[in-house]
């Protein structure tokens, strides 16, 4: 099996170094589904087309993280709540 590289935004590592080591705890786990099936996420439509959001609980709050893929990358763009979620990844 190839390797797969996972990249990260500026905007998804600023997130990543706010969050306490519970919550980073669960994230990580998220992060590893994705990289075992990026097609676990949702599929975007229309200004985001080519973008998946795949939702997770993260410490029992529901939490998105948008993100691409091809076969040998995962790049992680985005990761929040979803109060004003689709207006920050769409800048």
């Amino acid at each position: 099996m190839t390797d797969i590289c996972v990249l990260q935004s500026s905007l998804f590592r600023k997130s990543y170094k706010k969050l306490h080591a519970n919550q980073q705890v669960d994230l990580d786990e998220a992060i590893a589904e994705i990289v075992k099936n990026p097609q676990i996420g949702e599929p975007k439509m229309g200004d985001l087309a080519g973008i998946f959001v795949f939702k997770f609980k993260c410490c029992g709050q529901l939490t998105l993280l948008a993100y691409e893929f091809d076969p040998q990358t995962r790049h992680l763009l985005l990761l929040g709540s979803h109060e004003n979620f689709y207006r920050n990844l769409k800048r």
